[in-house]
């Protein structure tokens, strides 16, 4: 079964360990919000001490959940380069593969949020004109999301539709 989601030359190229970090912080800000929320409300309404501390249990345990998805997340993604196309590659559970053909592709773009910028990482997007085959790329380093873009621009070109 794992021969399904292989590449068929190489091996894949994974994304930056960076993009774990980023979004344990972007799970653990707004958890850390709601489990300040029960704290306060476990000081100030003493008579509704267990709806308090069901969220706060709730809080925890998202962090928790949280904290291992990024993780196994992060370390689901993959992309080769072919000569034809593009294979992506993601998720844990329910995996998916992706081949882009470089003579689909529309444009390419990348984008970055501060939290994003700040870790070094940006994700590639890859547009064309039907939406199953659209994919991104996320947690790549900004100098490989740079070099990546560029080449997919190029290939594009060279395969005489899109970009």
């Amino acid at each position: 079964m794992d021969d399904l989601f292989a590449p068929p030359v190489g091996e894949w190229k994974r994304v930056s360990p960076q993009l774990r970090t980023v979004r344990r912080i972007l799970i653990l800000v707004p958890v850390g919000v709601i489990a300040l929320a029960a704290i306060l409300a476990l000081v100030l309404l003493t008579d509704l001490l267990w709806l308090a501390g069901l969220i706060a249990v709730l809080a925890i345990a998202s962090a928790v959940w949280g904290w291992i998805w990024a993780a196994r997340n992060q370390a689901s993604w993959g992309y080769a380069e072919n000569v034809d196309d593009l294979l992506i590659t993601s998720g844990v559970m329910f995996k998916r593969l992706v081949a882009v053909p470089y003579g689909r592709m529309q444009y390419v773009d990348v984008n970055a949020g501060p939290v994003h910028r700040a870790f070094g990482i940006a994700t590639v997007s890859l547009h064309t004109a039907s939406t199953e085959t659209a994919a991104d790329i996320p947690g790549l380093r900004a100098d490989e999301a740079t070099r990546l873009r560029n080449r997919l621009t190029e290939l594009g070109e060279a395969h005489g539709a899109g970009l």
